[in-house]
């Protein structure tokens, strides 16, 4: 498939993932992926869980993290990895069930985390590093101090050559070389407060603006937006994390302040 084949929604759902028991009244699902099972899992940043949603996306099991959770990636077919605080948790599942595993210490904040063929790429809110599984730095590949919030969140192109990064500070959306160098910066006026990102097997970026309350397709070089997929007008509140599942060719959106991920069915 192009990876610059713009997105279309065709219909859109919701779906409550808030657990009863919940001290929080909202929930602020920060981080969102699918794995090739047809499970959703979700972190929920307010109430310090992680969720996993069935192929329905109804709520199947959950477990507690130690500190609000900013973001997860999937690591194989059955274990993901979630950024807590300065720590990278390992959770999988077993016979339908989330399952804490290990913890990866870091001597840094982890905020966005994105695998690729037994590699780490964590950010820590100014800066990239790659780290292998096992946990022992390899390098930081990039760092911004202009900044709060200059290295936010990241994603990987397909085959791992380019690394696309979140600036929140600067409203700016980097496309970074594996390596930590820069291809190249785009932004807009729309571009208000990027957050969570993801991009899909094909190579398609997409991007949640949680300023402007959009949804974005952005080309595979990050150089310019293709399309808006979904913005207030759909729905959508305050957008801080998107997937796409390859399962079922849905998109699916969290948002800051809202117990109900949307789902976006594509044509």
């Amino acid at each position: 498939m192009n990876p610059d084949q713009v997105l279309t929604m065709r219909s859109k759902s919701e779906y409550n993932v808030k657990i009863p028991s919940d001290k929080a009244s909202t929930c602020s699902i920060t981080g969102i992926c699918s794995l090739p099972s047809g499970h959703v899992i979700v972190v929920d940043n307010t109430n310090k869980k992680v969720i996993l949603l069935d192929k329905s996306c109804n709520v199947s099991s959950h477990c507690d993290v130690s500190d609000p959770p900013l973001d997860i990636c999937p690591i194989t077919s059955s274990e993901v990895a979630v950024t807590v605080m300065c720590d990278v948790q390992f959770i999988s599942i077993s016979n339908g069930q989330l399952v804490i595993g290990r913890k990866m210490e870091l001597s840094h904040y982890a905020v966005g985390i994105a695998h690729h063929q037994g590699a780490l790429y964590i950010t820590d809110y100014t800066a990239l590093y790659h780290y292998p599984l096992t946990g022992t730095l390899a390098k930081k590949i990039y760092e911004d101090t202009g900044g709060d919030w200059t290295v936010f969140k990241c994603a990987l192109s397909p085959d791992g050559e380019r690394i696309f990064v979140t600036n929140i500070t600067n409203h700016k959306l980097l496309t970074l070389a594996k390596d930590g160098a820069h291809l190249s910066t785009f932004t807009d006026s729309f571009l208000h407060y990027p957050n969570g990102l993801h991009v899909t097997p094909a190579g398609q970026v997409l991007v949640c603006v949680h300023g402007s309350v959009t949804v974005i397709q952005v080309d595979h070089e990050g150089r310019k937006k293709l399309a808006t997929l979904a913005s207030k007008k759909d729905g959508l509140r305050g957008p801080l994390s998107v997937c796409y599942n390859t399962n079922t060719h849905q998109i699916i959106v969290g948002q800051n302040n809202n117990n109900k991920i949307t789902v976006m069915e594509l044509q």
